[in-house]
């Protein structure tokens, strides 16, 4: 667990990143849409163009720390933070996606648990 600084210094660093190098990737890779929240991205890129591998070897040689790893669409479908994104021929559809732990369980107001939990 890093310290309370850690949060900000990575969001720092990930900016600069993308300043620095994300417009010569997208160009070269033919990179459509890019989405990040946090450390998650979700890259939307020309398949008759480039792969999935030879984009993750670039991002991971932009700097020797960070560890890009890759998770590809099965079925046409791909989970992104807590939405799974289905792709039809001709639009996009969004759904809640539910991990296989989840129990549907809420806090109730009344319990003894610190407010900020609840």
């Amino acid at each position: 667990m890093g310290g309370p600084f850690s949060g900000l210094m990575e969001e720092f660093f990930l900016q600069h990143t993308e300043n620095a190098h994300l417009v010569c990737l997208a160009h070269k890779h033919r990179i459509i849409d890019y989405f990040r929240y946090v450390d998650d991205i979700l890259l939307i890129f020309d398949a008759n163009h480039s792969d999935i591998q030879s984009i993750l070897k670039h991002f991971n040689a932009l700097h020797p720390n960070p560890h890009f790893a890759s998770e590809t669409e099965r079925d046409n479908t791909i989970n992104y933070l807590d939405i799974s994104i289905h792709k039809t021929p001709h639009e996009l559809k969004a759904s809640i996606c539910r991990k296989p732990t989840f129990t549907d369980s809420i806090i109730p107001y009344s319990s003894n648990h610190p407010t900020q939990h609840k």
